[in-house]
Parts: structure tokens; C-alpha cells; sequence
């Protein structure tokens, strides 16, 4: 027989802070090695691979060998919707820098939630997608009143959104392949509105990517629009950001 979830076990994992700021570090779905989660952490090499362990232990993180090198990365996008929700109910740390108020806005701005777009960029391409005609089935708002399912920093499963014929032109122009016309979407935790997700959302941010109308920031899960991207994202996707 199996009891109720084990929450205080898991957030025990989490609760200590360089655990935590390793799991930031690789919300984006990347895998980073141990001596950079070291260094996002702010401890030992040797103390990382303790932290390291209990993440893994916990199911939270997974091991990526390639040659004598090992990566970490999040154990699969169930964790990435975890910290989406964790980001959302935990208390805003505080901002003792001007370096530390430019992150967090840098966040709310453009970020990936796991695999995809999330923040004002990730709404913007989904609700200029929907204002075009590209995508049918909902407008991209969520109302806490009229939700069945839907909760902020989750995974969408009120409405059916469905990719039209200029719809899959239009993302097809931009280079991205899609399987099927359905989509998914998440609830995003700071503008509490749609943005893409599922495999679609995946192939766009990784063509954004690729043209390098988007980047990485050097750590974190925040992205920024480049030149390219400002010049290339209006014609392309309807997008003129901020």
C-alpha cells in the first residue's frame, strides 16, 4: 500500500538553498556540469556533488554522461513545471543590487519555462498568433473565475487550441516543423496569461534559437531579444518586443 505524497521529503531537498539555486540554474532544460551548478551555488566542487546526489536521489535531476564528462539536467519537464509553480508562491527575494533588479525583471520579461517561451515574450508570439488567426480554440487570457483545471504555473488543459492552415504557413516560413495540429499550453505564472508549450512551443524557441533572433542569458533561465530578432520577429511572427 502506498500513502499520501511525501511533500515534506521532497521540500526538504529543495529547502536548502544551494540545491535550490542549482535547480534554477538548469530550469531552462539545459545540462550543465557540476563545476558550473558548483559555481551558480556558490559552494565547493565536493559540496556540489553532495547536493548533486540528493537532487538525483530525489528524482528531481538526471545524469547526462558524455566521454569522461558528466551533466545535470532537470529530470524531465514535470520538474520544470514544479519550479514554474514554486517561482510563483515563494516570496520575492531580495533585491540588494542593481544586478540582482535587472534578473528579475530580465525574468519576467522573456524566460524559458523548461523547454519553451514563457514571460511577456512567450504571451506575445501566442497572442499575436491567435490575433492573426493561427491559432484557434481560446484568446490566450486566463480568468481564475471560469477555470475548470487551469491553475497558474501549469501545464493548460481547459481549452483545445488548434494550429489553422496559415497558422502552420506561418510557423513553416520561420522553419518550424509541426506534428499535428493540436497544441498545448501553460498558464504563465507572471502575466497569468497563455503561452505555447508542448512540442510546438519546443521547436519554436529552438528555431528563435537557432536564427539567433533569441539568446541565452550566460546563467538562469531569463533570454533576451537580440538586433536580429527585433528587426526579423515583427514581419516573421507579428512580435514587436519591448
Amino acid at each position: 500500500m502506498r500513502g499520501d505524497a511525501d511533500i515534506a521529503a521532497l521540500g526538504s531537498v529543495i529547502a536548502e538553498p544551494a540545491r535550490a539555486r542549482m535547480l534554477m540554474a538548469i530550469g531552462d532544460g539545459r545540462a550543465l556540469p557540476a563545476s558550473v551548478l558548483a559555481s551558480e551555488a556558490g559552494v565547493a566542487p565536493s559540496t556540489a556533488s553532495g547536493h548533486l546526489a540528493r537532487l538525483i536521489e530525489a528524482g528531481l535531476v538526471d545524469v547526462l554522461p558524455q566521454g569522461r564528462h558528466r551533466y545535470y539536467r532537470l529530470a524531465g519537464p514535470q520538474v520544470g513545471e514544479l519550479l514554474e509553480v514554486l517561482a510563483r508562491v515563494a516570496p520575492a527575494g531580495p533585491i540588494r543590487s542593481l544586478r540582482q533588479g535587472t534578473q528579475a525583471e530580465a525574468l519576467r520579461s522573456a524566460r524559458t519555462c523548461y523547454d519553451h517561451l514563457a514571460g511577456r515574450l512567450g504571451v506575445a508570439i501566442f497572442g499575436a498568433l491567435l490575433d492573426a488567426g493561427h491559432v484557434a480554440g481560446g484568446d490566450g487570457r486566463h480568468d481564475p473565475a471560469r477555470a475548470v483545471q487551469d491553475r497558474l504555473s501549469a501545464r493548460g488543459r481547459d481549452i483545445d487550441y488548434r494550429l489553422t492552415r496559415s497558422g502552420r504557413d506561418t510557423l513553416a516560413k520561420v522553419g518550424v516543423e509541426t506534428d499535428g495540429d493540436a497544441l498545448r499550453y501553460c498558464v504563465d505564472w507572471s502575466e497569468q496569461r497563455h503561452h505555447l508549450s508542448g512540442a510546438t512551443g519546443r521547436a519554436l524557441a529552438t528555431r528563435l534559437l537557432e536564427l539567433k533572433w533569441i539568446r541565452r542569458a550566460d546563467s538562469g533561465r531569463a533570454v533576451f531579444v537580440t538586433e536580429l530578432g527585433r528587426r526579423e520577429l515583427p514581419e516573421a511572427l507579428g512580435v514587436s518586443p519591448a
